[in-house]
């Protein structure tokens, strides 16, 4: 699997790790899997993006759309945070764009951030900054 995911309930975090050619139904497959187990309500977020090697025919109509589809299973009762970890230029725009669709998006409770290290990103979460 091109993303694969760890769930550490002690810290209430999915740390998620993406590696390879990824497209945009790794990205959706990804999100309905992880986000509709009822234990990771509430949760923060962190995908770790610095081994993927090319993100294939991203598009602005699916980044939207995974945008939205992400905000529609959010939980509304609590407000988290998805960081995202990306050293490419590329994959470091492509969630820049992810971002700011989530931020205009009224029903998203989860506030998205792009970073270039996990440290920075682990930081902004709130976290240890090590990945297990």
């Amino acid at each position: 699997m091109p993303i694969e995911y760890h769930i550490d309930h002690g810290r209430r975090l999915v740390l998620a790790s993406a590696s390879g050619k990824l497209t945009a139904e790794d990205f959706f497959n990804y999100q309905r899997n992880v986000w509709s187990l009822p234990e990771v309500r509430g949760f923060n977020e962190l995908v770790d993006m610095s081994k993927v090697e090319e993100i294939l025919s991203p598009t602005y109509e699916r980044i939207s759309e995974l945008a939205k589809l992400s905000a529609d299973m959010d939980d509304r009762t609590i407000a988290t945070k998805f960081a995202i970890v990306a050293s490419d230029t590329f994959a470091y725009g492509i969630g820049q764009l992810y971002e700011a669709f989530r931020n205009v998006n009224p029903l998203s409770t989860k506030k998205v951030g792009v970073f270039r290290n996990i440290q920075e990103a682990m930081d902004w979460i709130g976290q240890a900054s090590h990945m297990r």
